[in-house]
């Protein structure tokens, strides 16, 4: 599974994506509320695993902003508040399940299992499209206006990334952490080398480009500058 961990003590999500990755997971680690929103909602996870104290962005009003946006995802609440009330603060907000520091991560493991197992919402988004810009998740093809276009792994996670948030702003610490997994700055031009390559695919050969800069912050993909 593709699992999203919110949370803002490093020794703590360390210790949680090194156990899931040993279990064959995929997981994604942010440490900001707003950040993990805006992940929440991209519909690329599977399960959510999010704690309650988080700066920027508490967890319960991350969750709750994520349910109203329509993001189905399950979400399991790890944290230190752990009072009776806090339960029931955090299932209504939206959360499918509660667990509270310190833990086993043999638990939190049978329980994000759990969650997975879930049955898939029908609605799930599998085709992302932009104008005349297509991408199938399911085929991993991607095509512009009829043309197919050949990505490479690592371009074709960076256009998922770009697609779902059309219209947004994606700052290249996103990507950093989104599609190369790096929760530091490399102090590289990865970024730029990979952008510039998949505007010569999907932009160089149409007439409107959809990969627009957004200088000093990042790339937005929308129609128009």
């Amino acid at each position: 599974m593709r699992i999203l961990l919110i949370e803002d003590d490093k020794k703590t999500s360390d210790y949680i994506a090194k156990g899931l990755t040993e279990a064959g997971h995929i997981c994604d680690v942010l440490a900001d509320g707003r950040d993990g929103l805006f992940a929440a909602t991209s519909g690329s996870y599977d399960v959510i695993v999010a704690d309650r104290m988080l700066p920027s962005l508490e967890g319960l009003s991350l969750v709750k902003s994520a349910r109203a946006a329509g993001t189905r995802t399950p979400v399991i609440f790890v944290t230190s508040v752990s009072g009776i009330e806090d339960r029931v603060d955090g299932l209504e907000a939206g959360g499918d399940d509660y667990l509270v520091k310190p833990f086993a991560f043999s638990e939190l493991l049978a329980r994000i299992n759990a969650l997975g197992r879930r049955p898939p919402p029908q609605d799930r988004q599998t085709v992302l499209k932009v104008a005349d810009l297509e991408m199938d998740l399911i085929s991993r093809r991607v095509s512009r206006a009829g043309v197919e276009i050949e990505l490479q792994p690592r371009e074709f996670r960076l256009l998922e990334v770009l697609m779902r948030g059309t219209g947004r702003v994606i700052t290249r610490t996103m990507l950093l952490e989104q599609v190369w997994d790096f929760h530091f700055d490399p102090k590289t031009s990865v970024v730029e080398t990979h952008v510039s390559r998949l505007r010569t695919k999907i932009d160089k050969p149409f007439d409107v480009p959809l990969i627009q800069t957004v200088r000093n912050t990042g790339y937005s993909l929308r129609v128009g500058g």
